[in-house]
């Protein structure tokens, strides 16, 4: 195996964004529903993009609502992106740690959010490329996203790893054919990132887990 890219999630991966999307989620249902949103709860919501986000919020009774409550969200998150948002302990030093390699971010955020993220992080030039939820037809868990990213940097499969905290993201690496690594700090219970290759604990032991996978087999 010769590992050559590294593809990221961002939410609950590279950046603890539930704190932001929770005060937009607030913002944008308060004349509809009677109560606040926890953090706690956000954090079960998030991770198939806005549109779903805000279907699982509001019910099924509510549906025809999801169009002026996401315009909502969309108008107070874009004011508040980073108001709280901050990179994952570890995060900096690690994709420095990984200059070698190159880096991909693809994120159900729709693609501008993402990138304003990372630009105001100062995380952006660590990466060359950035995909969001509208970059690609289909967004995670299909492969799509993955496969468009190889292609665009002339890879195959097997010179690249998935890295994220959620189910979406291993189902998505393992469709796409790559090696996946699961993050257990993120939005997503560890019990559902059983099927990816590595689960890790901190994202500075990503460095070590990258050179595992790519260590020759050995015949016995």
């Amino acid at each position: 195996m010769n590992i050559m890219l590294i593809i990221f999630d961002l939410d609950g991966t590279l950046i603890d964004t539930a704190s932001d999307i929770t005060h937009a989620l607030n913002y944008s249902v308060q004349p509809y529903l009677r109560k606040n949103i926890t953090v706690e709860e956000t954090i079960k919501l998030v991770g198939e993009g806005i549109t779903r986000l805000i279907e699982k919020l509001l019910g099924q009774d509510r549906t025809a609502l999801g169009p002026v409550v996401q315009e909502r969200f969309l108008q107070y998150y874009t004011e508040h992106l980073y108001d709280y948002s901050r990179p994952y302990q570890g995060v900096l030093e690690t994709l420095e740690e990984l200059h070698g390699f190159k880096k991909a971010v693809l994120s159900n955020k729709r693609e501008v959010l993402s990138r304003r993220l990372l630009d105001a992080l100062k995380l952006s030039s660590h990466f060359d490329m950035i995909l969001g939820s509208d970059s690609v037809e289909e967004k995670k868990p299909s492969p799509r996203p993955v496969l468009q990213i190889l292609e665009m940097l002339s890879l195959r499969p097997e010179n690249a790893v998935m890295v994220g905290d959620s189910d979406y993201d291993i189902e998505a690496g393992r469709r796409a054919g790559v090696s996946t690594v699961a993050v257990s700090y993120g939005y997503r219970d560890v019990n559902v990132l059983k099927k990816a290759d590595v689960i890790i604990d901190d994202i500075r032991d990503l460095p070590q887990k990258i050179s595992m996978l790519n260590a020759p087999i050995r015949e016995t």
